[in-house]
C-alpha cells in the first residue's frame, strides 16, 4: 500500500434521503494513480458516491476527505480551493445551454481568474487556443462558437469533457461520461482522462464493463447502495460480476 495519503478516504459513509437508504455505511480508500471504475444496475448508488466524492452531496453518516480534507468542515473558500483540484462530469453535464461553446468549456478555468477577467471573458473570450484544443480532442473543433442548444446530447456530453479538460485536475469524478458516445469516442476519452498529465487519479462510473476493464486499475461494484466488488480490473470477470448484475 502507497505510504501517501489516499486521495479519497470514505469511513461509514452513508445517505439517506428521507426513509430512503441511498448508499449504506461504505468504507472506501482510493490512492494517487488509481483509476477506478464504479460498476452496477441503474439505482445501485453510483451517482450518490461520486457525488460524495466531489464534494457536491454530504453524507448523512460517516465522514467522506478528500486530498486529506473533510469538505463538510471547510469554509465556502477552502471548498473552492478544494474544488478547483476536482474535474467533475455529472449526468446532468452542468452546461448553460443558452450561450457558446466556448463560454462553457472556459467554465473549467473560472476557478483560477478574477471576477473581472470571468465576466470580461463573456464578452471577448479568453484562451481560444486553450479551449480549441480541447475541442479538437473530443472531435468538435469545429463547434467553438456554436450555441450549446443547438448540440445534440452526444456533442454536449463531449463539451462537458472538454471543459474538464481545461481545468487541469488532480482528481477526475465523473459519473457515467460516456453513456450517449459510441464505442470508438468513449474509448477515446477515458483514454483521454488517463492522459492528461495533471490527472493522477480517476473514479468513473461505468455500464461497460468492457471498458472497466480495459482503462481502469480497478473496479469497485455497488448493489443495493453498497460495495459487493472491489478487485483488480483484470479480475472483474464476467463470472466476477454475474452477482451484481442479476435482477433483484
Amino acid at each position: 500500500m502507497s505510504a501517501a495519503p489516499p486521495v479519497i478516504r470514505l469511513r461509514g459513509a452513508g445517505c439517506r434521503f428521507g426513509g430512503h437508504e441511498a448508499l449504506g455505511e461504505l468504507d472506501l480508500t482510493v490512492h494517487a494513480g488509481e483509476r477506478v471504475a464504479v460498476l452496477g444496475t441503474s439505482g445501485a448508488g453510483k451517482s450518490t458516491l461520486l457525488a460524495l466524492l466531489n464534494g457536491s452531496l454530504e453524507p448523512t453518516t460517516g465522514t467522506v476527505e478528500v486530498f486529506g480534507e473533510d469538505p463538510a468542515r471547510l469554509t465556502a473558500g477552502q471548498r473552492r480551493l478544494l474544488q478547483r483540484r476536482i474535474g467533475s462530469v455529472s449526468q446532468d453535464l452542468a452546461l448553460i445551454e443558452q450561450v457558446r461553446v466556448v463560454h462553457n468549456v472556459n467554465a473549467g478555468r473560472l476557478g483560477r481568474w478574477s471576477t473581472t477577467r470571468a465576466l470580461t471573458s463573456l464578452l471577448w473570450p479568453r484562451s481560444l487556443d486553450v479551449v480549441r484544443a480541447a475541442l479538437d480532442r473530443v472531435d468538435l473543433g469545429w463547434a467553438l462558437f456554436e450555441r450549446t442548444e443547438r448540440l445534440s446530447g452526444g456533442e454536449r456530453q463531449r463539451v462537458a469533457i472538454a471543459r474538464l479538460l481545461v481545468q487541469e485536475p488532480e482528481l477526475v469524478v465523473a459519473d457515467e461520461p460516456v453513456s450517449g458516445l459510441d464505442p470508438v469516442r468513449a474509448a477515446r476519452v477515458l483514454s483521454l482522462f488517463g492522459a492528461l498529465p495533471t490527472v493522477r487519479t480517476v473514479v468513473v462510473s461505468l455500464h461497460q464493463p468492457a471498458l472497466a476493464r480495459e482503462h481502469c486499475t480497478r473496479v469497485v461494484g455497488l448493489r443495493q447502495g453498497r460495495i459487493v466488488l472491489d478487485v483488480p480490473a483484470a479480475e472483474a470477470t464476467d463470472e466476477a460480476l454475474h452477482d451484481l448484475y442479476e435482477l433483484v
